[in-house]
């Protein structure tokens, strides 16, 4: 029987100032997400995106999983306690920030850089898509340190004790996610989007991908407390949320596969529609 290691949350304390783990973990995120874009950028040179592009696209990107990923939080699954608390929504070190609602909030942030640069958003979501799962998976790494959204009790061998919550054995459901959202879901993105795809169609698959994966390990963490836990039919808030995108991203690849072309990882034309053609030569005549 494992027990978890109550990891001081304060990474680096300097006097007054204090560097969280749970923050460093989504630094990483943002790095992971310049590295690979620059990789990607340079691998496939002469395409619709440019390093100066990918780091508006993380601006964009950090604003929109913030703002976004504390909202979502808030209104999916505890609008009662932060009614009574007001100014606990500011307390963003504190844990507490929903992948849906950060997903709606990168969604729009995208949508504003695409307008920004005349480029197709879903160009733009595309070329996205694969940079982000290592991020996802290091957040989960900050959830494991703080030692939230632990999982269901169990009788497993690697069952773990989380002595904040209780003496019993669950399952260490943060690493789950970790695996399959981060590793497992980073490799399947990288390796299907490295090949032209049609426009849409990596998108498409972030959308099911993300929903399965997610979906699948809900069975393994414990219902969060707060606004609606649990729903109807034995299925949680994160799978029900998980639903839409999973629809979402069956009717985006069909949809993509019957209209669209391929196009290659970094936007490259080629093939693709005219309409698509001719948002790419705009953008880079400077328009």
């Amino acid at each position: 029987m494992l027990v978890h290691p109550q990891i001081d949350p304060i990474a680096i304390q300097l006097g007054p100032l204090a560097v969280r783990w749970y923050g460093l973990m989504y630094l990483i995120g943002f790095a992971c997400f310049i590295l690979l874009g620059r990789y990607r950028i340079k691998r496939n040179p002469g395409g619709a995106f440019t390093v100066s592009m990918l780091d508006d696209m993380l601006f964009y990107g950090v604003l929109g999983v913030i703002v976004g990923g504390r909202l979502g939080h808030i209104f999916f699954y505890q609008f009662g306690y932060y009614l009574e608390h007001p100014l606990e929504i500011f307390a963003v070190w504190q844990g507490g920030m929903s992948f849906h609602g950060g997903f709606l909030g990168v969604i729009a942030a995208m949508a504003l850089l695409a307008r920004k640069y005349h480029l197709p958003w879903l160009v733009v979501t595309d070329f996205i898509a694969p940079l982000v799962p290592l991020g996802l998976g290091a957040g989960r790494i900050g959830n494991f340190i703080n030692a939230e959204l632990w999982g269901r009790p169990t009788d497993v061998p690697w069952g773990m004790i989380f002595p904040y919550v209780d003496n019993v054995p669950r399952h260490p459901s943060q690493l789950y996610e970790f695996a399959l959202e981060g590793l497992v879901f980073f490799t399947l993105m990288w390796i299907y989007s490295a090949r032209p795809r049609p426009v849409g169609a990596v998108s498409g698959v972030f959308l099911i991908g993300y929903g399965v994966f997610r979906s699948f390990a809900e069975f393994f963490r414990e219902p969060d407390e707060g606004f609606m836990g649990m729903m109807t039919l034995g299925i949680s808030m994160g799978q029900w949320l998980s639903l839409p995108m999973i629809l979402a991203g069956v009717i985006m690849l069909v949809w993509a596969y019957r209209t669209q072309a391929p196009m290659s990882p970094q936007g490259k034309d080629g093939k693709a529609t005219k309409a698509t053609k001719a948002a790419i030569a705009g953008k880079r005549g400077g328009k």
